[in-house]
């Protein structure tokens, strides 16, 4: 398992290239999304404040493994703007997101 301050920082780089804006980490909340009883998302959950983006004042983000053989890193940030506002909402939000892409 990588160093969980390393991982922070990555994750940090992504939120402020992926929405242009400073991001300071606040802390991680551990999420469980289950849907139709089979776990469908767990995990961490990087919450972040961030400085300069016009619309949100806090990102949502994590990474996981993609890729056809799950071998790239694949960074999520999520922005607190409704309906998300909580950790769970943005991976509720992200999920539904990911599957409607792969439609």
């Amino acid at each position: 398992m990588q160093n969980k301050q390393d991982y922070i920082a990555r994750v940090q780089v992504a939120v402020s290239q992926l929405h242009n804006c400073g991001a300071t980490w606040r802390g991680s909340v551990p999420v469980h999304e289950v849907f139709r009883g089979q776990t469908v998302w767990q995990g961490d959950v990087e919450v972040f404040d961030l400085t300069g983006h016009p619309k949100a004042k806090r990102a949502y983000a994590w990474s996981h493994l993609d890729g056809a053989k799950d071998d790239k890193e694949r960074f999520v940030a999520v922005l607190e703007i409704p309906p998300v506002d909580s950790a769970q909402k943005a991976v509720q939000v992200q999920i539904v997101k990911d599957v409607k892409a792969k439609k």
